[in-house]
């Protein structure tokens, strides 16, 4: 998703189990993982979004990554708020999320594998509780343990990647936000926020699928280069480092940004933006076909494989009208072929040493 002026570089570290060899990739430091220590960072709270907050137009990482992906489905997600099916793909990454959540809840000695493997059960037990829904993902109950451990596993190659005993995270789920000058809001949550004793922000996303193929790497950098942004608008201070962790296969991609390539993300999302608007205001929703379209909900409605849209009040859909005018340019703008050339260091065992632990 983002482009890449040629400052930085993203460097992917494949993981195998401690003491089994493996492949390491030179990577920015923060400092020893031991001095990644907690510190005061104001978390600001959620806004008040009532009736008479008169806030400007906001968007999120999540919805940026829809426009970019299929304008339609933006248009299914936030002008329809059409309801999708739960997948059992999508929580096994809550659960996920929410025993790594918990898990930094204990104290530092106690963080250790079998305490995380323990606190699945009941976190499941939580968000089924939260969403009785969710239990109609499952046919038979081995369907649903083997489900479980599917989390579990992803646990695993978590504490392959990273001691959480040798972590005190500033943050966890932390809401930021930040308003750009033309009054566009930028909000989302980050998963994790490490400060070293220095001040050097370190932003952490899990993601608990296996890592992309280059071709796709760029658009999860857009998320935390997104989130990079906002904090930098929000403290006026660029993170030192960001870090995708794939617990599907145990891989770590890191991306150092710099005031550059947070100025050219910054041009992306208001161009985005902009093409967004255009969308709204002429109830132009085009269908953009790729290879995401066999996992989506919407099939049924899209023109693409012979649906129809629900109807968009205000507007006609004209068969076979021209696109408009900059909505493609703004596309390109942000998913242009600088955006899938992702360099990857990698070197052998015994190279240079990664951010902290991981």
């Amino acid at each position: 998703m983002p482009d890449r002026p040629g400052t930085g570089a993203a460097r992917r570290t494949l993981r195998q189990p401690r003491n089994h060899g493996g492949v390491s990739v030179a990577s920015p430091r923060l400092g020893p993982v031991d001095e990644i220590v907690a510190v005061e960072i104001a978390d600001p709270a959620a806004p008040e979004e009532g009736p008479g907050a008169a806030r400007g137009p906001a968007l999120s990482p999540s919805r940026a990554a829809d426009f970019m992906t299929c304008p339609l489905l933006y248009r299914f997600r936030v002008i329809d708020k059409l309801p999708e099916p739960p997948s059992a793909a999508a929580a096994r990454g809550t659960l996920v999320h929410a025993v790594l959540e918990r898990l930094f809840d204990l104290a530092a000695a106690a963080r250790t594998l079998d305490a995380a493997r323990a606190l699945v059960q009941p976190e499941w037990e939580r968000l089924l509780a939260a969403e009785p829904g969710l239990a109609a993902l499952f046919a038979a109950e081995a369907e649903r343990d083997a489900w479980i451990q599917a989390a579990a596993a992803a646990l695993d190659n978590y504490f392959r990647l990273e001691d959480p005993r040798r972590l005190e995270p500033a943050d966890r789920e932390l809401y930021v936000e930040a308003e750009l000058g033309s009054g566009l809001r930028l909000r989302g949550y980050i998963d994790r926020l490490d400060v070293a004793p220095a001040g050097d922000i370190r932003v952490v996303d899990y993601k608990t699928g296996k890592a992309p193929p280059q071709d796709f790497e760029a658009r999860a950098l857009f998320q935390m280069k997104f989130y990079a942004l906002v904090l930098w608008r929000a403290r006026g201070q660029i993170p030192r480092l960001l870090q995708l962790m794939y617990l599907g296969d145990g891989q770590v991609v890191r991306y150092a940004p710099d005031e550059a390539d947070l100025l050219a993300t910054e041009r992306k999302v208001q161009a985005l933006w902009r093409a967004i608007e255009r969308a709204t205001d002429a109830g132009d929703w085009r269908p953009r076909p790729g290879r995401l379209c066999e996992w989506c909900a919407h099939k049924a409605l899209c023109p693409e494989f012979g649906g129809t849209p629900p109807p968009l009040p205000g507007h006609e859909t004209l068969p076979g009208q021209e696109a408009l005018p900059g909505h493609d340019e703004a596309l390109a703008s942000v998913m242009g072929p600088a955006d899938v050339n992702i360099e990857v260091a990698v070197e052998t065992p015994g190279g240079a040493a990664g951010l902290g632990n991981a």
